[in-house]
């Protein structure tokens, strides 16, 4: 009966319901284990607090991921363009009046629920489904002006007013951008000329917006043989004393230094407590769901479904790379949160409708396959 019921109502790629299920579990373990002294400092020792906060978090993030999986991942592409059109005005609002945290103004806190909202969020998803729309809809024809211009300028201008406060969100948005525009078949010089044009308007944005000395400073870190920034110092210790099988559930020692354990810095504390084997199996977690994703593109039944489904799993997995290297000290420190793990607020939302769109996608191209054995059985 629980069996007919999951068929029914999770329908997709039940593979990717289960690694979704599997990082969730992970989620709630670790953030609790990592908000232990941020309850002390905020909420006068009360532990439960996050736990409680985080799991409603994570439970309405899986609701949206199965509301957006019931959806027909094509309703989408009339939605893009729409959801980029509010995205700019938002952008502007939260730069020049945003809740400003960690001297970068990113969050518009949302009245009546006081929950903080990242307008990049919607952008980057706004973005990546109006790349595949229009380029699913030219796929034969890329002229110029009628497609590759306006691709071109809203990827620039997305990117610009990211960049304005948030350095790493606008870069890996651009990569993911760019990898997606030639998996969409953009003639090698048209990708340079948006390479150049994104790159100019990008570093206007960082030059005009609050994180240029942030951004340079985290650079020349990375790049200094003799400075390690305390973060990555506290990370290395994290690590290091973590080993082969790490300290158990909750008996993490760095929490109590490390800055921001429970979002930036999750994957030290997950090797701390878990050690190396569990460090690996997160590792393995993101390339399972890099390959469902790519599953789910090879056997979408529409250019659209494919290049939606590419561009999502890519900006989700190269992500959590990123955040996962930045922590062992791989790359410059960047403040990108591990996604599925990390604590968040409207984040995880975002991060249930990207998953909920793939498994949209998965769900139809399994309804397709099916289709053709039906007719010939009723043959």
């Amino acid at each position: 009966m629980i069996k007919q019921w999951l068929q029914k109502n999770m329908k997709g790629d039940p593979v990717l319901w289960g690694i979704v299920i599997a990082f969730s579990l992970i989620s709630v373990a670790v953030v609790y284990s990592a908000t232990g002294t941020l309850a002390y400092k905020s909420k006068e020792g009360n532990t439960e607090y996050f736990l409680f906060k985080h799991t409603t978090l994570i439970l309405v993030g899986l609701a949206f991921m199965w509301l957006a999986h019931k959806l027909d991942y094509r309703y989408y592409s009339k939605l893009s363009l729409l959801a980029l059109i509010i995205s700019v005005p938002l952008l502007l609002f939260t730069y020049f009046f945003g809740s400003n945290i960690n001297e970068a103004s990113r969050w518009i806190t949302i009245p009546v629920i006081n929950q903080t909202f990242q307008p990049s969020d919607l952008a980057k998803l706004a973005l990546i489904s109006y790349l595949a729309s229009m380029l699913s809809k030219k796929q034969h024809e890329l002229h110029l002006k009628k497609t590759l211009i306006p691709i071109f300028l809203w990827t620039g201008a997305i990117c610009g007013l990211i960049v304005l406060t948030n350095t790493s969100t606008a870069v890996l948005l651009f990569l993911t951008s760019m990898l997606l525009l030639f998996i969409g078949r953009v003639p090698l010089k048209y990708l340079m000329v948006a390479m150049v044009f994104c790159v100019v308007l990008g570093a206007a944005g960082l030059a005009a917006g609050q994180r240029l000395d942030t951004a340079i400073s985290r650079v020349e870190a990375f790049r200094s043989d003799t400075e390690v920034p305390f973060q990555l110092e506290q990370s290395y210790i994290a690590i290091a004393t973590g080993s082969l099988l790490g300290k158990g559930p909750g008996n993490s020692d760095q929490r109590d230094i490390l800055p921001h354990p429970y979002s930036d810095f999750i994957y030290a504390i997950i090797l701390e407590e878990y050690g190396l084997v569990g460090g690996v199996i997160v590792l393995f977690l993101y390339l399972a769901l890099l390959y469902r994703g790519l599953v789910t593109v090879n056997k979408s039944n529409g250019a659209f479904g494919g290049l939606l489904s590419a561009g999502l799993t890519f900006s989700l997995v190269l992500q959590g790379m990123v955040n996962m290297a930045v922590a062992v000290g791989l790359g410059p420190i960047t403040g990108l949160p591990l996604p599925l793990l990390s604590m968040g607020g409207t984040s995880l939302i975002f991060t249930g409708i990207s998953l909920g769109i793939i498994l949209s996608v998965s769900r139809t191209g399994n309804e397709f396959e099916k289709a053709p054995a039906k007719v010939a059985v009723n043959a």
